[in-house]
C-alpha cells in the first residue's frame, strides 16, 4: 500500500495545486490593483527600486514573468499570474503538509488501510481546498503582491523539514536542514513572515532528535527565538552594519575608493567561512558544519539583495531612498523613514518630552577638498527622551496623535485617576498599566486579529474597514441570535449593507470541522500530539506573536489582515485533521472505506464548497479596471509637460505603473509631496525622466542634505508681502545673519514672513494656455497668500521653490485626493479639470471643501471624453469599499455635479444633464452607495428641466433613508445611541429632498414622502 500511497498523495496534491491555480488564474485582477500592486509592478518590470525594505527576490521572478508579456499592457497580468500560481502551489504543499501529518496518525509500520488512506486523502484536500477559498489567502492569491510568494517560502520550509523528519537518520539527512536555510535566505528577498516558521522547524528537529523533556523544550524554544533573533537583529542588518564599519575605516582612515572596504570585508567573510567549512570536515564536526553552511546558504539567498544596490547605482527614474552605498542600504534595511516603535520598554501616549538627544550619524558620500572619496556626517538622528514616570513595560499605547489618544482611551478604557505633576505643575494622567493590557486585547489581539481569525473561518460582515462600529467590518456567522448579539438585528439591515457580495457567511462549520481537528490532533497519539505543538507553534508565532511585534496603533490606513495568513494556514491543517476526527468517531458505527467517503465528501462540500459559494463574488476581480482608469484619469487631466503633486501611496502608485509599465502620459512628472521631503527624492527631480524634463529648483543639493532645513520655523520679521524666490532665496542663505539659535543650540534658517506672493505675467499664461481666453477677464497680477503655519517641512519648502522656479512655464497640478493642508494656501488659486487641480491665476474662493475654478468647456470635453472608469458600471465587476474611497468615485461625482451647476448657469441644460447622465451611467447607485452628492444631482436635474430624472432620483434616494433610519430604530437604545448622528444625517436628508421636491413643483411626491416617513416615526413610537 506504501506505492500506492505515494502514487495517490501526489496525484491529489497536483489536483488541489489545479484547483487552486484555476480558481485564481480565473479570477485575478487583469491590471494593477490598489495599494502596493501599482509599484511592486513597476519596480519589477523596469528593474527598479520600490520602497523600504525592498523586495527583491519578488522584483526578479516578477521581471521573469513580464518577460512573457505580449505587450506592456499585459505586465501586471502576468505578474499577478504569477501570484496566482505562487498561492496555487501553496495549495499544494498544505495539502501534502496534511497528509504526511495526518498519516503518521493511522498507518502501521508505514502500512495504511484503504479506509484510512481515504480519510487521509480527504483531510488534506478538505484542509487546503479551504484555505484555498479562504478570505485572506484568496484576496493576496489574485493581486501582484509580496504576500503570495511570501506564503509559498512559507509553506514549502514547513514541508521541507516534514521531508527531513522521514530520513532524519539516513546519510545526508541535513541537506534538507540546508535547503530550508538556504529558501530562508531567499525569503528575506520577498518578505520576512517566512522567519516565522524557524520555531516550528526547531521543535520537528529537537522531536526527532531528542526524547522530549520538560528542560528540553524549554532550551528548544529558547533556541527557537534565538535564531529567529539573530537572523532578523543580527544577520539581516548586522552583516551589512559591519560591512559599514569597515567601509569608513578604508576610505575616510586609509584614503581609499568608495566600496573598498565593503570589497574587502566580502573577501575576508568568503574566506572565513571557506576556513571554517574545511576545518568542520576535517575534524569531523558536523554540528558546526551544519551551522556555518546554513549561514552561507542563508547569506547566498540573502545575496538578492545586492539587485537592489546595482539598480540603484544606475539612477533609474523610480529609486526610493537611493541606496548606492552600504550607509544608504543599512538606513533602507531598517526601514528607518518610518520611525520606530517601543516593544518591550517605553513611554505612554501622553508622556512629556524632557529632551531631544542626537544618536547615531547619517553619513553621505562627499568628495573633499582634494577630490578625494569621504564619507561625511551630514546630520544624526534625533530622538525624543520621555519622562521616566511615564515609562512601562509592553507598552502598547505609544503614539500621541490625537485621534490615536482616543481610540486608546476608548479601546483601554482608560480612567483619569493616576496624577503626575509635570512641568509647570501641568497634571498629567498616567494611564493605568491594566489599560495598556485592556487595549493589547480588545483591540490588538481581538479587533486586529481575532476579527480577522474569525472573517476566514466563520464570515464576514462586509468589506468596509471597521473601527468598532457594529456596522462595518466585523465577523457575522449567518446564525440570526449569534449576529444579533455580534452586531444587532440583522432583520431589518438596509438593503445596502444587507446585499453587499462581501457579506459572507459561514455558519461556524469552518471554524468548528478546525475546532474538531484541533482537539482530535491533541488527543491523538504521543507523537501526534508532538506534532500537534508543532502546529501551534506556527499558529502563534504566525498570529499573536505577530500581534505584539506589530504594536499597531488605531486608525491604520487599511485591514491587516493579510498579516496574519500564516496563522490561518496553520488552522487550515486543523480543518483537515477534522475530517480525521470526524472519520476516527464515525468508523466504529460503519464500514471504514464509506465512512472515509461520505465524511470526505460531507466535508468538502460543508466547508471548501460554502467557502467558495460564498466568497467567488467578492473575490473575483477578473473585470476590473478601476484602478488602471483612476491612474488614466489622473494623467489625462493634465495639459502636456505638466508638472503633477501628488501624496500618498494610492494617488501614486497606481500613476508610477501608468507611466513606467504602460507608458502611459510620460512627459507628466509626478512629484510625491511626503516623498520630497528626502533629498534623494529632491534630487532625483532635477534629472529628466523619459519624457518628462527635470523640475528647475534654486535650492541645490547641498542646501537639502539630511538634516538641513527638515523644518524650518517661521519667525516674522519683514511686514508686507515678500516675493515668493526672494523667500526662497533668504531660506536657503547660509548667512548666520539669516539664522535663529534654537534651545538645543543648533542654528536654523527661518522664514521673514508670512505673507508671499508670485507674480503673474498675463499674456504668458494665455499664450502657453494656463489660462483660457474666455477667462482672460478673471486674470490677477499675482498670487497672494498668507503662510498660516508656525513652520513648513523641507517638502513643503520645495514645493514653494518649484512653484517659485516654474515662472509658470510648466502646468502645475495637485491631486483633488490630497488633504487641504497639502495645498499649502494656494486653493484659492485653483481650477479644477478633472482629477486633478491645476494652479492658474484666477481667484476662486473656495466653499464647502470644494476648490477651483471652473472652465466648463474645459472640464466638459474631460469629463465625457477622456475619462473611463474600469468596468465599474458592469453589473458582474465587483468594487470594493477601497475602491470607492480611495479611487476618488464620490470626488468624481461631486465634481461632475459642481460642472452641472455651471453648466445650468451659463444656461447649457442639454449639456448639464448629458454630464449628470453620463455619471449615473458610469457610477450608478446599485454599484456605488447613495451619498449627499446625489442631493445636488437632483437639484441640477430640476434646474435642467429633466423633471422625471430628478424624480426618480429623488424617490431612490429618499428610499434609502427610509430603509436606514427603519434601522436605526430599530436598534436598542445603546447601539441607536451610537448611531444618532447617523440619524440626524437622515433626517436632514429627507428635509433636503421634500425641499427639492418643492423647487421641482412635485406636491404629490413630497406628500406622499412626508406621509411615509411621518408613518416611520410613528411606528417606532409605539403610538
Amino acid at each position: 500500500m506504501k506505492s500506492n500511497y505515494n502514487v495517490v498523495n501526489n496525484v491529489l496534491g497536483w489536483v488541489a495545486f489545479a484547483i487552486a491555480a484555476l480558481t485564481y488564474l480565473f479570477t485575478m485582477e487583469p491590471t494593477a490593483s490598489l495599494w502596493d500592486c501599482g509599484e511592486f509592478i513597476t519596480t519589477a518590470y523596469g528593474l527598479e527600486v520600490g520602497h523600504p525594505p525592498g523586495a527583491p527576490l519578488f522584483m526578479i521572478i516578477a521581471r521573469f514573468f513580464s518577460l512573457f508579456a505580449p505587450s506592456p499592457a499585459q505586465v501586471a497580468l502576468m505578474v499577478n499570474a504569477m501570484s496566482a500560481l505562487a498561492s496555487a502551489f501553496t495549495i499544494m504543499f498544505l495539502f501534502w503538509t496534511i497528509t504526511h501529518l495526518a498519516k503518521k496518525l493511522v498507518a502501521v509500520k508505514g502500512e495504511i488501510s484503504k479506509g484510512n488512506l481515504i480519510a487521509v486523502m480527504g483531510a488534506g484536500m478538505v484542509g487546503a481546498l479551504a484555505y484555498t477559498f479562504s478570505d485572506t489567502f484568496w484576496f493576496s492569491a489574485v493581486e501582484g503582491e509580496v504576500y503570495a510568494l511570501s506564503s509559498l517560502f512559507t509553506a514549502v520550509v514547513f514541508w521541507a523539514i516534514l521531508k527531513w523528519e522521514n530520513v532524519a537518520n539516513e546519510k545526508y539527512a541535513n541537506r534538507w536542514i540546508i535547503l530550508i536555510a538556504y529558501l530562508m535566505g531567499l525569503s528575506i528577498g520577498v518578505h520576512l513572515l517566512n522567519l516565522l516558521a524557524i520555531p516550528a522547524i526547531i521543535f520537528v528537529y529537537y522531536f526527532k532528535k531528542y526524547k522530549p523533556t520538560r528542560n528540553g523544550i524549554i532550551a528548544a524554544f529558547s533556541l527557537s527565538v534565538l535564531i529567529l533573533g539573530v537572523i532578523m537583529y543580527g544577520v539581516i542588518p548586522g552583516v551589512i552594519s559591519i560591512a559599514s564599519w569597515f567601509e569608513l575605516l578604508f576610505v575616510n582612515e586609509f584614503g581609499l575608493p568608495y566600496n573598498t572596504g565593503v570589497m574587502f570585508y566580502a573577501a575576508a567573510l568568503i574566506a572565513l567561512v571557506v576556513w571554517l567549512i574545511n576545518f568542520s570536515i576535517k575534524r569531523g564536526m558536523v554540528v558546526l558544519n551544519t551551522i556555518v553552511t546554513a549561514f552561507v546558504v542563508i547569506m547566498i539567498g540573502y545575496s538578492s539583495f545586492s539587485m537592489i544596490v546595482i539598480r540603484s547605482s544606475a539612477n533609474p527614474p523610480m529609486d526610493e531612498n537611493n541606496p548606492d552605498n552600504v550607509f544608504a542600504l543599512l538606513s533602507y534595511l531598517n526601514r528607518e523613514q518610518y520611525g520606530d516603535r517601543p516593544l518591550v520598554y517605553g513611554e505612554y501616549y501622553n508622556a512629556p518630552a524632557v529632551d531631544l538627544v542626537e544618536t547615531k550619524p547619517v553619513y553621505i558620500q562627499k568628495k573633499d577638498k582634494n577630490n578625494k572619496d569621504r564619507y561625511v556626517v551630514a546630520s544624526h538622528k534625533q530622538q525624543y527622551k520621555f519622562d521616566s514616570r511615564f515609562n512601562t513595560i509592553f507598552p502598547r499605547m505609544y503614539s500621541s496623535r490625537a485621534n490615536h489618544v482616543h481610540e486608546y482611551e476608548y479601546w483601554g478604557d482608560v480612567k483619569k485617576n493616576n496624577p503626575i505633576q509635570v512641568g509647570d505643575g501641568e497634571t498629567v494622567y498616567k494611564p493605568s498599566f491594566g489599560s495598556n493590557i485592556k487595549f493589547f486585547l480588545s483591540y490588538q489581539v481581538n479587533h486586529m486579529y481575532w476579527r480577522y481569525f474569525m472573517w476566514n473561518f466563520v464570515g464576514r460582515q462586509n468589506d468596509i474597514q471597521g473601527h468598532g462600529d457594529i456596522l462595518h467590518g466585523n465577523w457575522i456567522s449567518g446564525i440570526p441570535f449569534i449576529d444579533e448579539m455580534k452586531v444587532g438585528n440583522q432583520d431589518k439591515l438596509y438593503p445596502e449593507m444587507a446585499n453587499k457580495k462581501s457579506r459572507n457567511t459561514y455558519f461556524f462549520l469552518p471554524f468548528l470541522l478546525g475546532l474538531i481537528g484541533l482537539l482530535y490532533h491533541y488527543k491523538s497519539s504521543k507523537e501526534g500530539k508532538q506534532d500537534f505543538f508543532v502546529v501551534l507553534l506556527l499558529f502563534i508565532f504566525t498570529g499573536l506573536a505577530i500581534v505584539v511585534y506589530l504594536n499597531q496603533a488605531p486608525y491604520q490606513p487599511r485591514e491587516r489582515d493579510y498579516a496574519y495568513a500564516g496563522s490561518f494556514y496553520a488552522f487550515a491543517i486543523w480543518i483537515g485533521f477534522g475530517v480525521m476526527g470526524l472519520y476516527q468517531w464515525l468508523s466504529k458505527k460503519g464500514p471504514s472505506v464509506l465512512t472515509a467517503g461520505a465524511v470526505t465528501a460531507v466535508c468538502l462540500v460543508a466547508v471548501p464548497g460554502l467557502l467558495a459559494q460564498q466568497n467567488s463574488d467578492d473575490h473575483d476581480r477578473s473585470g476590473r479596471y478601476a484602478t488602471l482608469a483612476y491612474a488614466t484619469n489622473y494623467l489625462n487631466s493634465c495639459d502636456p509637460d505638466a508638472i503633477l503633486f501628488t501624496y500618498g501611496d494610492n494617488d501614486t502608485f497606481p500613476l508610477w505603473y501608468a507611466q513606467e509599465v504602460e507608458g502611459i502620459r510620460r512627459d507628466i512628472r509626478i512629484v510625491n509631496l511626503s516623498l520630497l521631503a528626502g533629498d534623494w527624492y529632491i534630487n532625483q527631480m532635477r534629472t529628466k525622466a523619459y519624457d518628462s524634463d527635470l523640475i528647475p529648483m534654486s535650492l541645490t543639493a547641498d542646501k537639502v542634505e539630511p538634516g538641513i532645513r527638515d523644518q524650518v520655523p517661521i519667525v516674522e520679521r519683514l511686514k508686507g508681502q515678500e516675493l515668493l524666490s526672494e523667500m526662497i532665496k533668504f531660506v536657503g542663505s547660509d548667512n548666520d545673519a539669516t539664522m535663529v539659535e534654537t534651545q538645543s543650540g543648533k542654528k536654523l534658517n527661518y522664514f521673514p514672513g508670512r505673507d508671499v506672493y508670485v507674480p503673474v505675467d498675463s499674456l504668458k499664461v494665455l499664450a502657453n494656455g494656463t489660462v483660457q481666453p474666455e477667462d482672460a477677464d478673471l486674470i490677477v497680477d499675482k498670487l497672494e497668500w498668507k503662510i498660516k503655519r508656525s513652520y513648513l517641512y523641507k517638502n513643503d519648502i520645495m514645493v514653494y521653490d518649484i512653484i517659485a522656479n516654474n515662472n509658470w512655464d510648466r502646468p502645475i497640478y495637485f491631486s483633488v485626493g490630497m488633504g487641504v493642508d497639502s495645498f499649502l494656501g494656494l486653493e484659492k488659486y485653483f481650477q479644477l479639470e478633472g482629477a486633478a487641480y491645476r494652479l492658474v491665476p484666477i481667484e476662486t474662493k473656495p466653499e464647502r471643501n470644494e476648490y477651483g475654478h471652473i472652465n466648463t468647456e474645459l472640464l466638459y470635453d474631460n469629463y465625457m471624453n477622456k475619462f473611463t472608469f474600469g468596468g465599474i458600471k458592469d453589473p458582474d465587476v465587483y468594487v470594493d469599499q477601497f475602491h470607492i474611497l480611495t479611487v476618488n468615485i464620490m470626488s468624481f461625482r461631486s465634481n461632475y455635479c459642481r460642472l452641472a451647476s455651471a453648466l445650468n448657469d451659463q444656461g447649457k441644460r442639454e449639456k448639464a444633464i448629458d454630464i449628470l447622465d453620463r455619471c449615473m451611467e458610469e457610477l450608478p447607485t446599485n454599484k456605488i452607495p447613495f451619498d449627499n452628492t446625489l442631493i445636488g444631482f437632483i437639484q441640477e436635474y430640476y434646474r435642467a428641466n429633466a423633471t422625471d430624472k430628478a424624480n426618480a432620483l429623488l424617490s431612490d434616494m429618499a428610499q434609502q433613508s427610509y430603509d436606514k433610519m427603519n434601522y436605526f430604530l430599530s436598534l436598542d437604545a445603546q447601539r441607536a445611541n451610537a448611531f444618532k448622528s447617523e440619524q440626524e444625517r437622515e433626517v436632514r436628508v429627507v428635509q433636503m429632498l421634500l425641499g427639492l421636491a418643492d423647487m421641482g413643483e412635485q406636491t404629490k411626491l413630497r406628500e406622499d414622502l412626508q406621509l411615509k416617513f411621518e408613518l416611520l416615526f410613528t411606528a417606532a413610537s409605539g403610538e
